[in-house]
């Protein structure tokens, strides 16, 4: 069965494969890109990056309807469970790996930043790096461009979920930097086109990577699974 990935606007993503759901960071009912709200959401995973609102707005709702597990940095993980009543939880940190259902994940480094929309501290962000069905995904996370990605792309990549939104994470102009030392065969762009201050004309990004010669850029449509080749 092949690995399927489905964008939910924004920096929401379900990755799918053989009868399990991982998603990440989910963020679907003030998501003005988003086509389903909250309720219709199941998943057994989540995966959150940060603590900001458009990352982590519904896991609480989802992770109660679903009973799913949430992997977070320790804090966000101890702050759903105690403030929200998530009952399954796994608080990690960057640099070490977990088995799951699924497969395994290892939290890797972002440079950005973690307040939870309460005001607590969020810890570090971070992004993952995840083993699902013989795939090797890296998912960035909200992130500047920094020259350790070039580490993570020393093992073969499948594909590669960067932010080109610019203003609050990389742009395109620095995502094509992170393509070529992460070498994914395929890349998703992220973070973009939710408001204004983060449009960005992805046909465009497209051709740039093309051309680049890296990787293929996979431009999806909201809510339309792709396949893992």
């Amino acid at each position: 069965m092949a690995v399927q990935i489905t964008w939910h606007g924004h920096a929401t993503w379900l990755i799918e494969h053989d009868g399990h759901r991982v998603l990440i960071d989910p963020f679907f009912n003030e998501n003005p890109a988003a086509i389903v709200k909250a309720k219709e959401v199941r998943a057994d995973t989540i995966l959150v990056t940060h603590g900001h609102f458009d990352h982590i707005a519904d896991a609480a709702s989802i992770a109660q309807q679903s009973e799913a597990t949430v992997v977070a940095n320790f804090e966000i993980a101890t702050w759903l469970s105690n403030e929200h009543g998530v009952k399954s939880t796994v608080g990690m940190n960057l640099g070490g790996w977990t088995t799951l259902p699924f497969g395994r994940v290892q939290m890797t480094i972002a440079f950005h930043s973690s307040q939870l929309p309460d005001g607590a501290y969020g810890g570090n962000p971070g992004g993952y790096l995840i083993e699902i069905g013989g795939k090797r995904l890296y998912v960035a996370g909200d992130t500047a461009l920094f020259s350790d990605m070039q580490l993570y792309g020393r093992t073969e990549l499948d594909a590669a979920i960067l932010p080109i939104g610019d203003l609050f994470t990389m742009g395109p102009v620095d995502s094509l930097h992170a393509i070529y030392w992460l070498r994914p065969r395929v890349v998703f762009p992220s973070h973009y086109n939710t408001w204004p201050p983060i449009a960005q004309d992805v046909e465009s990004w497209a051709d740039a990577v093309r051309q680049q010669g890296v990787a293929e850029p996979r431009v999806p449509e909201v809510g339309v699974a792709i396949e893992l080749e």
